[in-house]
């Protein structure tokens, strides 16, 4: 997923993916941990999507705290 899409989102859609792309991060763990996956690359690409995910939540947050 990438940043401009991450960006038009809303905040239960952006947690929603969060949950989503983190149990599929997890997933992507365990099997690779049992059997080689066929492209280890799709790790790297589910950890980079989840720290985007929480960059753009947490960002969120603190725009909306410097409102009050």
């Amino acid at each position: 997923m990438k940043q401009t899409d991450i960006k038009n989102l809303s905040v239960d859609d952006l947690n929603e993916n969060l949950a989503e792309q983190s149990e599929l991060l997890a997933k992507l763990k365990m099997n690779h941990s049992v059997s080689p996956l066929e492209n280890p690359m799709q790790i790297g690409s589910a950890r980079r999507t989840v720290a985007r995910l929480k960059t753009e939540i947490r960002k969120r947050q603190l725009t909306q705290a410097q409102e009050k």
